[in-house]
């Protein structure tokens, strides 16, 4: 256990900031399994808006600087392919 006062601090920031990240990108990987879900099942509707939701926590949780802006691009590319692809 540290010792120093700032040192104390950093781990209470440290846990603070994992506990938000891994908040983030759990509410990611279930938006996706979402589309994933209504891909599956192939109903574009669901899919489309499933889509349009996923993108928009992608987005919020790229520009929080949890997920790199090519890791975000990357996701929101695969999910967009995998519902244009439904006919």
């Amino acid at each position: 256990m540290a010792n120093i006062k700032s040192a104390k601090k950093r781990i209470l920031v440290n846990r603070t900031k994992a506990a938000r990240n891994k908040a983030i990108k759990s509410s990611v990987k279930t938006a996706i399994k979402k589309v994933e879900a209504a891909v599956a099942l192939k109903d574009k509707a669901a899919a489309e808006v499933a889509l349009k939701d996923a993108v928009s926590v992608i987005s919020k949780a790229t520009s929080k600087g949890v997920f790199h802006k090519n890791n975000c691009a990357r996701k929101v590319s695969r999910l967009s392919k995998a519902v244009n692809s439904i006919n």
